[in-house]
């Protein structure tokens, strides 16, 4: 991991974004970590979108709780209630 002190960042963003490839780049402010340049392996720019989305990760834990308290429905269910066929 390359740690660069945001003063000492002086470098184009593509001499960075270049770097991680081989290591995570991490940038500081008075030593604290405030950015992380990472690659992306295996994501679409949508899948990138919404994990870092505080409103889309809301939703998700809100539906995670409600499962875990309430259960859910099983497809068969699911399939009945719509109307449709349970034998697929």
């Amino acid at each position: 991991m390359k740690i660069i002190e945001l003063t000492e960042a002086t470098e184009t963003l593509a001499i960075y974004a270049s770097a991680v490839a081989q290591e995570p780049v991490i940038i500081t402010v008075a030593g604290q970590p405030i950015a992380a340049l990472l690659a992306i392996e295996n994501a679409d720019l949508e899948t990138v979108s919404l994990s870092t989305n505080p409103a889309f990760l809301a939703l998700i834990e809100r539906s995670r709780a409600r499962h875990q308290a309430e259960g859910g429905s099983s497809s068969t269910e699911v399939r009945q209630r719509l109307g449709l066929s349970t034998s697929a």
